[in-house]
């Protein structure tokens, strides 16, 4: 009937038992006329015995030496599986990654797949068997290497997630009709089960939403997955390794047609978008307290003012600044509600330098759009550093895994338009249509995240000129450190003789450090202030295609904060996504109720196999 891709992970082949079954599971599916290649990762929680007893060794092992002794999990797998699937009379060879023809960089424990020789794959299709490799793991190389140079190559693996990744790279390669992907969860849930027991399955997700959830810390898809899937147009479906329910289908937009070659490594970006339609209103010297943006947006959202891009900066003692845009036409009646609340957030009402009022009608969105942005260092920073080039000055930033947003001043958008599309070699298109116009009758919000494995990053006093933002995220990036949240401060003040702003971000917790040291070292050359981290936080996330058209949904989601007593230290959102930094300690309660505030929850407790 086709080919089939099929992936399973460390618990779906923990023990002899388990591995038997999906042998069983694996020749039922060749009995239903289709061929197989099978992907499967270690047993158990062998991984971490080996990283156990590379610890023991050494405090700081050998990356090389560490791909080495991590791909030798995959293998046991892979030999077991198919002595399985032999004893049920099922043709099967098992293949590591290098004999697969998995080419990678030469990046030892987080390699990306550059080509995928698939000549004995379809030797061994062709002859009745199925092909159990080995995930997680290929052989450096280059582009121009032919199948006789693999073997002086050395073994590199994928980093966290390689399986998945390897499994939706060789769907793609040998044009599968589907890749499956075998976990302990019965599909996609509406969060994490292991936080949420109340959360629910959805029968179907977008590549893009998915993108959003898995780089926002659901763990059940690898975002690299995700994001060869988009590029490539492959169908996904995540079903548990011990039922026959259906699972969740991950649904792909039509791709533009792309060599299978630098698989990984090609164009982040698909499209130029410019929306020149916006326009700025900030609320600036707001009290830091919970239920203040609640107020604001639950009142816009009374006035079925539907916003767009909305930021919340780091706090300047006891306050903050919020910015939002909405629609050229409809900047007037925000600004009317916006300063109607603004009394009631100043201590005197004669204290006009609180809760101060600041709009901006001739201003402009552009975007830059694709797959995995935030997982590419570099990616924000060339947009900045091509605008910057230009002369373009940045307003506002939204980044997101699919999209990279700035507000800019309207009269420069044509060469905005101009210079992006030539640094990122693409065309311009105006908007996406077929998320547009498909989301109108998707959910609102899909699915709730949180994510407890990151940091924020403040950068105080960095000069008001355009440049600086490209600079700092240049920096960051040539030490390979991604940045997910990225905001810039709206209120501008004095500092050694010029007007600065302040530039915070969120990095992963493990590159806070090296990231504050790198950026602190540069501080005297950028001209800007101190660097701080603050490692105690978490990010609360909602995502789904339906919320660009409905209004309130924002508001939603910071009066479940504020109900909570919650307060709100960052946000930041792009059209599918509205992202909220908490306190750590807050974390789990505030995915709780945001969960609940959108109805995801259910009656059904999904129950997760140790």
């Amino acid at each position: 009937m086709g080919l089939i891709v099929q992936k399973y992970g460390g618990t779906s082949v923990g023990d002899v038992g388990r591995i038997q079954s999906v042998a069983q599971r694996i020749q039922a599916t060749v009995k239903a006329g289709n061929s197989v290649i099978v992907v499967v990762s270690a047993m158990g929680k062998s991984t971490d015995g080996l990283v156990q007893l590379a610890g023991e060794i050494s405090s700081n092992p050998s990356r090389r030496e560490m791909d080495m002794l991590l791909s030798t999990g995959e293998q046991v797998t892979i030999a077991l599986l198919s002595m399985a699937l032999h004893e049920q009379g099922q043709a099967a060879i098992s293949l590591t990654g290098p004999q697969v023809g998995i080419v990678t960089e030469a990046e030892h424990t987080r390699a990306r797949i550059l080509d995928i020789k698939t000549k004995r794959l379809k030797r061994h299709l062709a002859e009745g068997k199925v092909i159990v490799v080995a995930g997680f793991q290929g052989t450096s190389g280059s582009l121009e290497d032919g199948d006789a140079n693999l073997l002086s190559g050395e073994i590199t693996t994928l980093g966290r997630g390689g399986s998945d990744t390897s499994a939706v790279a060789l769907a793609a390669a040998m044009q599968a009709d589907r890749c499956e992907i075998y976990t302990d969860v019965p599909g996609i849930l509406t969060s994490d089960p292991r936080v949420i027991p109340e959360a629910q399955l959805m029968e179907e997700i977008t590549c893009d939403e998915m993108l959003e959830l898995a780089s926002l810390g659901a763990s059940v898809l690898h975002p690299r997955a995700v994001e060869i899937a988009r590029n490539y147009g492959i169908m996904l479906v995540v079903r548990s390794s011990w039922t026959d329910e259906p699972g969740t289908r991950v649904t792909s937009p039509t791709p533009q047609p792309r060599a299978l070659k630098g698989l990984e490594i090609a164009h982040p970006v698909d499209a130029v978008e410019f929306d020149p339609d916006q326009a700025k209103v900030a609320l600036l010297r707001v009290p830091d307290r919970p239920g203040v943006a609640a107020q604001l947006f639950g009142e816009l959202a009374n006035q079925s003012l539907n916003v767009d891009l909305v930021i919340q900066s780091i706090h300047e003692g006891n306050s903050n600044d919020i910015a939002f845009t909405v629609r050229s036409r409809h900047l007037t009646q925000a600004e009317s509600v916006v300063e109607h609340i603004a009394p009631a957030l100043r201590t005197q009402a004669t204290a006009m330098d609180e809760a101060e009022v600041q709009t901006a009608r001739s201003i402009a969105k552009i975007s830059i759009a694709g797959a995995g942005m935030i997982g590419r260092p570099g990616v924000a920073a060339g947009m900045f550093s091509a605008l910057a080039d230009a002369g373009v000055n940045i307003q506002m930033i939204s980044t997101s895994e699919v999209k990279v947003s700035c507000t800019v001043d309207e009269a420069d958008g044509d060469k905005a338009i101009a210079t992006l599309c030539k640094h990122f070699d693409v065309k311009s298109s105006p908007a996406r249509l077929d998320q547009a116009s498909a989301g109108v009758d998707l959910p609102s919000v899909r699915g709730a995240a949180l994510d407890l494995k990151q940091a924020q990053l403040a950068i105080r006093y960095v000069p008001d000129e355009p440049g600086l933002a490209a600079r700092i995220f240049q920096i960051l990036a040539d030490r390979g450190i991604s940045v997910d949240m990225i905001i810039q401060s709206q209120r501008s003040r004095p500092y050694e003789g010029k007007m600065t702003r302040d530039i915070a971000c969120t990095v992963a917790q493990a590159d806070a450090t090296l990231a504050r040291d790198v950026l602190q070292a540069a501080a005297k050359d950028l001209g800007c202030g101190e660097v701080l981290v603050n490692s105690a936080i978490a990010k609360v996330s909602v995502v789904g295609m339906g919320m660009i058209h409905r209004s309130g949904i924002a508001a939603m989601m910071f009066e479940a904060l504020s109900a909570a007593d919650i307060n709100i230290q960052m946000i930041a959102t792009s059209e599918i996504k509205i992202s909220c930094v908490v306190a750590e300690d807050e974390g789990v309660e505030a995915l709780s109720v945001v969960h609940a505030a959108f109805g995801l929850a259910g009656n059904k407790v999904v129950e997760v196999p140790a």
